[in-house]
């Protein structure tokens, strides 16, 4: 199962592999602090692309378009998530505030289709 969960709450038993999903580092979070098995930097939204969003709720639609047209071109960087998700739980972290218009719900949207197939 993958979830999704804001980097600032606290990590839960059911978490499973917790991977950081965001292109910056979350402002007011020490790495020491996290429980975190990675940071997958090179699946998060373009620089252009992230601004251009800016967690824009209209854009919301036409942002998750372009992100899954950026994940498609770089499917290789999906490798080390898709073979933690086959192996067992997985939760994506971010640091938005808005918890329905984010990367990570649509990068988990994406994989979810990725490991049906």
């Amino acid at each position: 199962m993958i979830r999704v969960k804001r980097v600032y709450d606290p990590a839960a038993p059911g978490d499973g592999a917790r991977f950081l999903v965001d292109r910056l580092w979350p402002r007011g979070v020490k790495k020491e602090s996290l429980r975190w098995d990675g940071w997958l930097k090179d699946q998060a939204p373009s620089e252009g692309l992230r601004r251009w969003f800016h967690h824009d709720a209209d854009k919301w639609e036409e942002f998750q378009r372009r992100y899954f047209a950026e994940l498609a071109a770089k499917s290789e960087s999906l490798q080390p998530l898709l073979e933690a998700a086959r192996r067992g739980d997985v939760t994506l972290l971010f640091g938005a505030r808005d918890t329905s218009h984010n990367n990570a719900v649509a990068l988990k949207a994406y994989v979810t289709k990725r490991l049906k197939k």
